[in-house]
């Protein structure tokens, strides 16, 4: 079983019929989705880092939400460029991204 150190929980707007349709969707969502899964691939990060895909966190103004753990960190108004620095700087780093922060 894997025990990650981090796990990664970003709105996709999920809904539980499956449709993604909503604003953290309509907000480019599902790409940094992907940005975060590439960014973990390419630094080897896969037994630490978990990326998950969520239906909403509620507060769709604030979207796209990232959700850090253990910490509980969120994080708003992801864009998939932002995901370089969420690795870089909290992953990695072990420092909060200040300016993304809710």
């Amino acid at each position: 079983m894997i025990s990650p150190k981090y796990h990664i929980f970003v709105c996709a707007s999920c809904r539980i019929n499956g449709t993604q349709k909503g604003f953290c969707h309509s907000k480019d969502s599902v790409n940094v989705i992907q940005r975060f899964m590439e960014e973990v691939d390419e630094r080897d990060l896969s037994s630490e880092v978990i990326i998950t895909n969520t239906g909403c966190f509620a507060i769709c103004d604030k979207g796209p939400i990232v959700v850090v753990y253990p910490e509980g960190t969120w994080y708003g108004g992801v864009t998939p460029d932002d995901v370089f620095d969420i690795m870089e700087e909290h992953i990695e780093g072990g420092q909060k991204v200040e300016r993304l922060l809710i």
